[in-house]
């Protein structure tokens, strides 16, 4: 099966500053975050705060699952955590 992303919660994880999302490969669950320096990277005009970066990553969804998706392709791991050298 490939990730899908059928469930867009999302949740600010303010110790970690990263925004924390699931996707799912059949019946399996696989962890993701992004860290809030690949937030800011992405659209700098982000407000550093939780409602900034959780709107920044509503805006950024689609680019931020395809970079998702390539990361479990290589790996197939359950935990990811995505910094702004993931996205370029």
């Amino acid at each position: 099966m490939s990730l899908t992303f059928p469930n867009r919660s999302r949740s600010y994880d303010e110790a970690g500053r990263r925004i924390r999302f699931v996707g799912h490969d059949g019946m399996f669950q696989i962890s993701f975050s992004v860290a809030a320096d690949a937030m800011s990277k992405m659209r700098p005009e982000t407000a550093a705060d939780e409602a900034g970066y959780l709107a920044a990553f509503d805006t950024a969804s689609s680019a931020i699952y395809d970079v998702a998706r390539t990361a479990y392709d290589r790996t197939r791991k359950s935990i990811y955590v995505l910094t702004a050298a993931d996205f370029r």
